[in-house]
């Protein structure tokens, strides 16, 4: 199936800075590193084995970094590709601003270190009592933990969790932060979500925000936010929690996930574009999928944390020129795909949770895997070289009589169509899979419209 990826940015500037490619060569340099463990550790061949067995995922979607001594050869290939280098505890560590991989570090002893990301080290190593289980670094409820799980021939191969910590160095927890955390979890866990003005419920989230942001920081308090907007996603979708149970049996969590997408009605676009750069957030590049599709969407990037959103929007050609993240959208006499959805379930940020979680695996392994254990996907949406995805079949949701009589009062749907949402409800929410490939860090705008069409109520 031929595809373009194609990225529409607002300005030359914006253009310059996300403007994402595709880099063969430096994907192929950190997966040459990545392949090295393999062949030196039996403990991370074989787990990798069972992660593509069992998960559908590989080693390199799990990498948080790799820490090697120093090696003159690789530094002078590294730069010659674009890596950039900072220091920090007098190591060096390599990162390439164009592409989407794991970090590179020297270090002044012999041996190698792989670590793997997990959302716990405490739940890996119950999941995963072969591993040594001796000691774990960093006090339960710290920003950072980590564990070496297997050593062998100066081959180490760890674990490590952060929240909002992408720093390597440890640091102690006191027990009145501790409780914040667990106080300011259990805030966003619980968090009120029905509203009759969904402008309240956005003010509502803010104040939350407001308050972790206060007492953790914006890192800490992003982090424990996005682990909440995760599990109510997962509450409502059983493609999720079926894939979840898989890389829960491995410890791993949703340590893979890759980005996280909100539809947004267009009178509240500019709110939750608000209330993300409220918890540190930064644009990135825009798309507009063009006058037929009606749609455009914002993402943001979260560099405290790696979390990434794609903010969804009903959009007009002659609003992409303007800021449409931050200026107010008025409400049109029609609806498009995303706002009928926001229509029918209520605000992604809100009452319906978000559209999707994409997470990054072995694109054709999971797909298979997830098929055998009753979860179907739909027609892929991008299958390039460096970038393959697809949805899973949605998740069907009954629709509120309120919310379907409001739209008839409107006009903005048909009797036929108020009947078929009674009686079969509509497309909720979906799992999305993802294979990343040569470093790519952007999307195909090509295929997400076609996927935004197909996944649109009217057409089901």
């Amino acid at each position: 199936m031929s595809q373009s990826a194609t990225i529409t940015q607002p300005s030359s500037a914006d253009r310059s800075k996300h403007e994402w490619a595709p880099l063969p060569e430096v994907g192929s340099l950190v997966l040459e590193v990545c392949e090295s463990f393999r062949s030196g550790s039996p403990a991370i061949q074989n787990f990798a084995d069972r992660l593509h067995a069992e998960t559908g995922t590989r080693l390199i979607d799990w990498v948080d970094h790799f820490e090697l001594p120093h090696d003159r050869s690789l530094e002078q290939r590294m730069v010659a590709l674009g890596f950039t280098e900072s220091a920090a505890d007098g190591r060096a560590h390599f990162v390439h601003p164009g592409a989407l991989l794991p970090r590179v570090t020297f270090v002044k002893d012999n041996v190698r270190r792989m670590f793997l990301r997990v959302e716990s080290v405490a739940d890996f190593l119950h999941a995963n009592p072969g591993f040594d289980r001796k000691r774990v670094d960093g006090q339960p409820g710290s920003a950072l933990r980590r564990a070496c799980i297997d050593a062998s021939n100066n081959v180490e191969l760890w674990v490590i969790e952060r929240h909002g910590h992408p720093a390597d160095g440890l640091s102690d927890i006191a027990g009145d932060t501790l409780r914040r955390v667990l106080a300011h979890e259990e805030a966003f866990r619980l968090r009120q979500r029905e509203f009759a003005d969904d402008a309240a419920g956005f003010q509502h989230a803010g104040e939350l925000i407001a308050a972790a942001t206060s007492d953790l920081g914006r890192d800490s308090a992003c982090d424990l936010f996005f682990a909440a907007e995760r599990e109510y996603w997962q509450s409502r979708n059983h493609a999720s929690r079926v894939q979840k149970a898989r890389q829960d049996a491995l410890g791993l969590g949703w340590a893979n996930h890759d980005h996280h997408t909100y539809r947004s009605g267009r009178s509240q676009f500019s709110r939750l574009i608000a209330v993300l750069e409220q918890l540190g957030f930064t644009c990135r590049e825009r798309f507009y999928a063009g006058r037929e599709a009606g749609w455009g969407a914002q993402v943001l990037e979260h560099t405290g944390t790696g979390v990434v959103i794609f903010a969804d929007v009903d959009l007009s050609p002659e609003e992409v020129a303007g800021d449409f993240s931050h200026e107010p959208l008025p409400n049109r006499d029609h609806l498009g795909t995303v706002g009928l959805w926001c229509r029918l379930h209520g605000e992604a940020f809100l009452q319906a949770g978000m559209h999707h979680l994409e997470c990054q695996f072995d694109f054709d392994a999971a797909r298979e895997q997830l098929a055998a254990l009753g979860v179907a996907s739909m027609k892929p949406f991008t299958d390039l070289p460096f970038l393959r995805q697809a949805f899973t079949k949605g998740e069907w949701w009954s629709v509120d009589e309120h919310r379907i009589a409001s739209l008839l009062s409107e006009g903005l749907i048909s009797q036929e169509q108020a009947q078929q949402f009674r009686e079969k409800g509509a497309l909720g929410s979906h799992l999305e899979i993802l294979e990343r490939d040569h470093g790519y860090k952007g999307f195909n705008q090509t295929g997400i419209n076609e996927i935004i069409r197909d996944t649109d109520p009217r057409k089901q």
